[in-house]
C-alpha cells in the first residue's frame, strides 16, 4: 500500500471513529507502529490530525473569522437553536457569549420574550435590538475581531458582580475526556469565568466539533448542563451523557 493511500485510510478511520491508536492502526493496515507514527507525524504537520501520546484525534473545523462562520452549517445551527429554546424560560437572566450558533440562538428568541441578556458580543447585542422586553447588558473590554467578542481583565472583572440563570457558551472544540478548548487564551479565561457565575450552562455543538481539541482548556466537558447537538453515533453521545450532561439531539 502506498503512503498516500495509507494516510487517506487513516483519515477515513479517524473521521468515522473520532480517534485512532497507533498500535491498532498497525494491525489494521499491516504495517509497523513506527510507520504509523511517521504517518501521524506528517498528517499532524499538515494540520490534518492532532497527535496525542498513543495516536491521534480529529483536528476539527478550522478556526476562521466570525462572518465566514456565519455561512457554515447554517441550516443545522438553526435547528440546534430551535431545540435549545426548550430550555429557555421567561424572565431568565441569560449570559450569552459570541459565536454564530449563539447568534442563531438569539434570533430564535420570540420578539415577545421577557428577560435579561448579558453579553460580551456586539453582534448578539445588536440582534436583540428589536426585542423590546429584553434588557440587554453589554460587557466591555477589548474587541477580539476574529470572534467578535470583548475580552480582557475588564471583561472578567465585570462578571464578578453578575449571576446568570443560564450561560449559552459558544464552543470551538470539545472532547469528552480533554474538555472544552479553543486557540485563544484570553477568550478561554472569559468563558471559564462566565461558567463560574452561572447556574447552568448550555452549548450548541455541530458534529464536526465533537471529540476535537485545541491549545487552551476552558473547563472539563461536564461543566455543561445541556449539550445540544446532531443525532450522531450513540457511543459518542454516551460519552457525554455519562458525565451527567443532558444531551439534546436534532
Amino acid at each position: 500500500m502506498l503512503k498516500q493511500e495509507r494516510q487517506q485510510k487513516i483519515l477515513k478511520i479517524l473521521n468515522e471513529e473520532q480517534k485512532v491508536i497507533a498500535s491498532d492502526l498497525s494491525q489494521r493496515l499491516s504495517v509497523s507502529e513506527d510507520t504509523i507514527r511517521r504517518d501521524l507525524k506528517e498528517l499532524d504537520r499538515k494540520e490534518l490530525v492532532k497527535r496525542v501520546h498513543s495516536g491521534a484525534l480529529r483536528i476539527g473545523p478550522p478556526v476562521v473569522d466570525f462572518y465566514t462562520r456565519q455561512n457554515v452549517k447554517s441550516d443545522i445551527k438553526v435547528r440546534l437553536a430551535n431545540k435549545a429554546m426548550e430550555v429557555v424560560k421567561e424572565n431568565m437572566v441569560l449570559l450569552i457569549d459570541g459565536g454564530t450558533s449563539n447568534l442563531n440562538f438569539v434570533n430564535q428568541l420570540p420578539l415577545s420574550y421577557k428577560g435579561t441578556v448579558i453579553t460580551n458580543s456586539p453582534p448578539i447585542a445588536m440582534a436583540l435590538s428589536n426585542h423590546s422586553e429584553v434588557e440587554v447588558i453589554m460587557i466591555g473590554g477589548g474587541l477580539f475581531k476574529e470572534s467578535m467578542v470583548n475580552l480582557g481583565i475588564e471583561t472578567v472583572e465585570s462578571l464578578n458582580n453578575m449571576r446568570a440563570d443560564l450561560y449559552v457558551m459558544g464552543i470551538h472544540k470539545i472532547d469528552a475526556n480533554i474538555g472544552i478548548s479553543l486557540p485563544n487564551l484570553a477568550e478561554a479565561a472569559v468563558k471559564r469565568k462566565m461558567a463560574a457565575v452561572s447556574n447552568e450552562v448550555l452549548s450548541m455543538v455541530t458534529s464536526d466539533k465533537l471529540n476535537t481539541f485545541s491549545n487552551h482548556i476552558v473547563s472539563p466537558a461536564n461543566v455543561l448542563t445541556y449539550l445540544v447537538t446532531e443525532d450522531i453515533q450513540p457511543d459518542i453521545l454516551r460519552l457525554y451523557g455519562s458525565q451527567d450532561i443532558s444531551v439534546l439531539t436534532v
